[in-house]
């Protein structure tokens, strides 16, 4: 009883390990296509970096133009906020500019940019 027992284990296992004939070649022909694809993938994807990389070297019109635009393109422009400096006597013009809300706006828009401006800039925030 023991050996048929045995040879029964030894056949179960027979039939995960031992791979058909058929199969192992198909497996093997799609994994070397597989890899010619990412190489092929990898190459490409490089020579168009390289091919950048020389075009933006050879043209330099293109970085000037970049570097004029980017000194065009304030900080301060960007904000809403007036950052210029203080006349003697606030004006309206001045306390309109650092509200941003315009000269001719009513009390209730006033109040409220006031009010958000000091909330924002309040010690005692978070």
């Amino acid at each position: 009883m023991e050996g048929a027992a045995a040879s029964a284990e030894g056949l179960r296992y027979a039939e995960y390990t031992r791979a058909p004939t058929g199969a192992g070649k198909g497996q093997a022909e799609l994994d070397r296509g597989l890899a010619r694809t990412m190489i092929a993938l990898g190459l490409g994807v490089a020579t168009v970096a390289f091919a950048g990389r020389y075009a933006f070297r050879l043209w330099k019109p293109l970085e000037q133009a970049i570097t004029e635009a980017a000194k065009r393109i304030s900080t301060s422009s960007l904000s809403s906020y007036y950052k210029g400096g203080f006349e003697q006597k606030m004006s309206r013009r001045e306390a309109s500019l650092i509200l941003g809300v315009s000269p001719s706006a009513g009390k209730d828009k006033i109040r409220t940019a006031h009010r958000k401006i000091m909330i924002l800039n309040h010690p005692d925030k978070g």
